[in-house]
């Protein structure tokens, strides 16, 4: 895979089509040494972006709450989106908008540095390997939690809410599995790594943990949706570990992971059941139905 700081093409970056390699920030940026920088993940299905201005208004959202004001209109950001993927040509990929504090202060504070906003957008398939989209994917159990709600602004998707998921998706991979369940403060299931997660019990409802302490992703909303109009029932819920091994089938959601099944978390097991199958194939036309509009 071409490293990302080795591609080609242009990144919007402040306002501006810039040349893919000359896009830079200083080494003394305030939002790489204090986290006080805001991204977003977004889809492209055959040259359009999947829910964007859903994507821009929680970008706005986390600045708020990280204290800083994105310096461009929503409007300016999302037709900033689509001139990038347009002038990049990408037909099926990511999009990533990012928002960050630059260098003019290097100290805890940072009233006076500006806002540096850039939009790169490239091709890229499956976040899991395909075959693992079919068989499910396995989870261990992180010995991270996510943070309790009064210690960090927990409903942002903040670069620095992220450590923890990339320590967490390391141990997974040395121990043999893709990905890894996060508890939350309470020691309740919360999430993976970067996906909601969803559990399916014996009686053909769906279970998923209330998000109080992570984020409430778009895609995970969507699959509520789509699941109630399938006139499946929705619980969203407490989740307790030792209930893992009353579920009959489990599955995340997400922008990067779609809707994915899991096979097992630590030693419980889970079928890759026709529910899970059909609502990836509901979702899938869905954002197929959304490019075309």
């Amino acid at each position: 895979m071409i490293p990302y700081d080795k591609r080609s093409g242009k990144i919007w970056y402040n306002g501006d089509l810039v040349d893919w390699s000359d896009v830079k920030l200083h080494v003394l940026s305030h939002g790489l040494h204090y986290a006080s920088c805001v991204f977003e993940g977004e889809r492209v299905y055959d040259g359009s972006i999947f829910k964007l201005e859903e994507h821009t208004s929680r970008l706005f959202y986390s600045a708020k709450r990280m204290g800083f004001e994105i310096p461009y209109t929503e409007a300016e950001i999302n037709s900033a989106s689509k001139k990038i993927i347009a002038t990049q040509k990408v037909e099926n990929g990511y999009v990533r908008p990012v928002a960050w504090r630059g260098s003019e202060m290097m100290a805890i504070s940072a009233q006076q540095t500006k806002i540096h906003v850039a939009i790169a957008t490239w091709e890229w398939g499956s976040y899991f390997d395909p075959k693992l989209k079919v068989e499910g994917i396995k989870l261990n159990v992180s010995k991270w939690r996510r943070p309790a709600p009064d210690t960090i602004p927990w409903d942002t998707k903040a670069s620095g809410l992220y450590m923890i998921c990339t320590l967490s998706k390391h141990e997974a991979e040395k121990q043999g599995y893709t990905d890894s369940l996060m508890l939350d403060y309470e020691g309740n299931v919360a999430e993976a790594t970067g996906a909601n997660i969803f559990f399916k019990d014996k009686n053909g409802e769906l279970h998923t943990p209330i998000p109080d302490s992570f984020l409430d992703g778009i895609t995970r909303r969507t699959v509520i949706e789509i699941a109630i109009s399938k006139n499946i029932k929705v619980h969203e819920r407490k989740i307790n570990p030792n209930e893992l091994s009353n579920f009959v089938g489990c599955f995340l959601t997400g922008t990067a992971a779609e809707v994915t099944p899991v096979s097992c978390i630590a030693q419980n097991q889970y079928k890759v059941c026709d529910m899970i199958i059909n609502l990836n194939e509901s979702y899938q036309n869905l954002v197929k139905k959304k490019k075309a509009a």
